[in-house]
């Protein structure tokens, strides 16, 4: 991973998060409320903006100190997590598989131990 691919994956990833909000508060929403979903869609679209804004951040700050390279380490985790728990959150609102629930503590784990990674890393500042 390099501070290149980070800032592109939290351009993905908070472009892909205003489409599918959007889509989920305008034509979704009959049916997610209709499913008792829409309080879960809307918690998968808002980790998923704050770990593309994280994302930014240690982009950024990593391009400015290029030898902090275990900021690659947090942003695998940081993605890892939101396509564990946004991506699980999001098939149970459209599936309404509710096994799929039981994947998203799993992505909690990676976004918590993406945050222990960061602090890991500025450590050396």
């Amino acid at each position: 991973m390099s501070a290149r691919l980070l800032l592109q994956l939290a351009a993905i990833l908070g472009g892909l998060g205003v489409a599918i909000g959007a889509f989920g508060a305008h034509a979704l929403r009959p049916m997610l409320e209709a499913t008792k979903r829409f309080d879960t869609f809307e918690t998968a679209v808002r980790y998923q903006f704050y770990h593309a804004l994280a994302l930014l951040g240690i982009g950024i700050l990593w391009a400015l100190r290029p030898e902090l390279r275990s900021l690659g380490t947090t942003g695998g985790l940081w993605l890892g997590g939101v396509l564990l728990f946004s991506g699980s959150l999001y098939l149970l609102c459209f599936t309404g598989i509710t096994k799929l629930g039981a994947v998203a503590p799993v992505g909690g784990l990676l976004l918590i131990g993406g945050w222990l990674s960061l602090l890991l890393a500025v450590r050396q500042l």
